[in-house]
């Protein structure tokens, strides 16, 4: 996805101290996709093998199929 920042925020902490941290807002301008990867309209996410941050020092998960569940949305209001 391509974004352009639409905001920059500094986070306090509990005792209302701006801390070294920063939230960065963006709007997505742009989406490149590979072709291939798309299955009958639909982005297939695992087919690309995306890696995701996992917190810690240094850990990163792979998103693959087996990991792959369904969940209904609630009916809307």
């Amino acid at each position: 996805m391509e974004c352009r920042v639409t905001e920059v925020i500094r986070p306090k902490d509990l005792d209302g101290n701006i801390t070294a941290t920063r939230l960065v807002m963006g709007q997505v301008v742009g989406v490149h996709i590979r072709r291939d990867l798309l299955r009958d309209g639909i982005y297939d996410t695992a087919a690309a093998r995306p890696i995701l941050r996992g917190g810690g020092l240094g850990d990163y998960f792979e998103i693959l199929r087996e990991g792959h569940f369904f969940m209904p949305r609630p009916p809307a209001d």
